[in-house]
């Protein structure tokens, strides 16, 4: 029987900082993560903000619900994804 690490809310917080995407097993959609945008020189935005690709591939800006910083089920995406840099 193996040990299962949890993951706090702070622990994604610091994975998005590193460019990673990240999700919770707990969502009910499968594929759904989030990542952070830093703008650039390009970007209409002025500020670094989360976003979700859904369930269908689109991507939203995402707000973390208390549900979801208070969850330990947070989990690092494994493989590419888009727009994350990885």
């Amino acid at each position: 029987m193996g040990i299962e690490i949890m993951n706090n809310f702070g622990w994604a917080v610091e994975r998005l900082k590193d460019g990673c995407a990240v999700a919770r097993k707990g969502w009910n959609g499968k594929g759904m993560w989030i990542a952070l945008q830093r703008p650039d020189a390009n970007s209409k935005m002025t500020l670094p903000y989360t976003y979700m690709s859904t369930v269908t591939g689109d991507l939203v800006p995402w707000l973390a619900s208390q549900t979801d910083i208070l969850a330990e089920d947070w989990e690092l995406v494994k493989g590419p994804t888009p727009y994350s840099g990885k």
